[in-house]
Formats: C-alpha cells, sequence, structure tokens
C-alpha cells in the first residue's frame, strides 16, 4: 500500500483488461480478481486449498508473459490481459483435451447442469472437441456406500486430493503416474473407497468439478434445466462448492 498526497494509504493496484484491480500485499491474480468480481476461468482452482496451477486455464498475460493467475503474485501497476480471443482459443485447446481424454458424456452425465468442465467449456466457446477420443477404460468403483468414484470422468484437478488433506484431515486420495498414465488412486489397503476412511461428508467429495465422484441416491434431484449453470453462466455463479456454501449447504 502506498500513501496518496494527504498521507491515507491507497491499496496497489493493477490493470486487468483495462479494469483497475485493487490488491492486497501477497495476494495472487486470481485472489484480486475474484475479490474485484472478475471472472478468470480456471478448474483446479478453489480460494479454500493451496493454488495448485495444474490445469493452465487461468493462464493471462502478465505485461506480456503468460502466466497462471492462480499461483503469480499480482504486481502494481501491471497490465494483464486475460479476455483476449489468443488466450480463449488457448482453453478451449485445453478443454478440448480434457474432454477427449475423459469419457465425458454431458447429456446423459448427472452433474451435467453443475459441472465446471460443462459451464467453463460454454463460457470459452468450446462447443464440439476437434480432437480424437480416447476413451479411457478405468474401472468405476461403487463399493462405497454413499459415494460412486468414476474415474473416467476425471480431469486430475487435484481438488479431492488438497481437500481430503488440508479440510478432511484424512488423505483419502493420491495422484498416480504421469502423463496419459496419470490417475486418481485411493488410499487404502486395497485401493477400494470402501476400505478408506471417505466419508459422504466430507470436503472431497463435494469439491469435485465434474462426475467424477458422486454422492449416491440422488444423481437427479434437481432436474436437469433447473441447476445452477442452467440457470446464469460460471462467471456471474462462480464455483460450485463456494455456491453450496454461500447457500449454506454445509
Amino acid at each position: 500500500m502506498q500513501p496518496n498526497s494527504k498521507g491515507v494509504e491507497m491499496l496497489a493496484h493493477f490493470h486487468l483488461d483495462g479494469k483497475q484491480i485493487p490488491f492486497q500485499p501477497g495476494e495472487t491474480i486470481m485472489q484480486a480478481a475474484m475479490a474485484a468480481g472478475v471472472y478468470i476461468p480456471h478448474l483446479c482452482h478453489n480460494p479454500k486449498f493451496t493454488p495448485h496451477g495444474s490445469c493452465r486455464l487461468c493462464t493471462v498475460r502478465l505485461n506480456g508473459r503468460p502466466v497462471a493467475a492462480c499461483t503469480t503474485p499480482a504486481l502494481a501497476e501491471s497490465e494483464v490481459e486475460n479476455s483476449s480471443e489468443a488466450l480463449q482459443q488457448d482453453r478451449r485447446t485445453l478443454l478440448q483435451m480434457l474432454f477427449v481424454e475423459g469419457n465425458h458424456l454431458c447429456p446423459g452425465c448427472e452433474k451435467s447442469g453443475n459441472c465446471q468442465l460443462q459451464a467453463v467449456a460454454y463460457f470459452c466457446g468450446m462447443l464440439a472437441p476437434e480432437l480424437t477420443h480416447l476413451y479411457p477404460q478405468h474401472r468405476l468403483d461403487a463399493s462405497h456406500p454413499d459415494v460412486v468414484l468414476e474415474p473416467n470422468r476425471c480431469i486430475l484437478c487435484a481438488l479431492c486430493v488438497r481437500a481430503s488433506e488440508e479440510s478432511d484431515g484424512k488423505g483419502v486420495f493420491g495422484m498416480r503416474g504421469r502423463g496419459l498414465g496419470q490417475y486418481l488412486a485411493v488410499n487404502s489397503t486395497t485401493g477400494r473407497l470402501a476400505d478408506s476412511e471417505l466419508h459422504h461428508q466430507d470436503r472431497a467429495v463435494e469439491v469435485c468439478p465434474v462426475g467424477a465422484i458422486l454422492p449416491k441416491h440422488k444423481g437427479f434431484e434437481i432436474p436437469i434445466g433447473e441447476r445452477l449453470y442452467d440457470q446464469k453462466p460460471i462467471s456471474v455463479v462462480g464455483d460450485l462448492a463456494d455456491h453450496r456454501q454461500a447457500q449454506g449447504e454445509r
């Protein structure tokens, strides 16, 4: 913060697509933008957990240099570009890769309308992948009485990993492998959800942005067409987990 001519301390600021964004010392570009009500597309970021920087959808240009908004500290008087067509095209390409590397059949998915991957794709204008679908064949885990794990929909954002460690204090989930061989693993003696410490009210269950971790018995409680992102775009309502918390669901 810097004092003005009257000696009153003023917040530092940067310019995001020409808009002045104030920030506190230590805040990232993402944190400052969210506080100012400006949406930067993202999937792996959640303000409740340690920034991860894995999805790269939040890539912006800081003084002409590409950086991840969720991990890059805000810089006073800097110029940040977020909404250019070039950045949106890069995001559409990343989204296409996520769609073809998993099995995301939106019309029949229980998470449709409440899925951040779907909502971000609509926001960025990615309506149909142009890449070859890989159709992974990971085994669905329905062993848990209250939760199902569908790894074919996992986008490897590691939100459940961070939530289980940082919020639930359990470490139920972990990432294994590398590249196309990377997958979400369950930390139990058998590798099954039923033999883990997972509880259906854990934050790790709630925080999944897609249909990879789902509570059983209530997939279509809210009809498709009446769900969160059916009503308003993600740029307006934000992340699903934060919306639930704001509504007092947790």
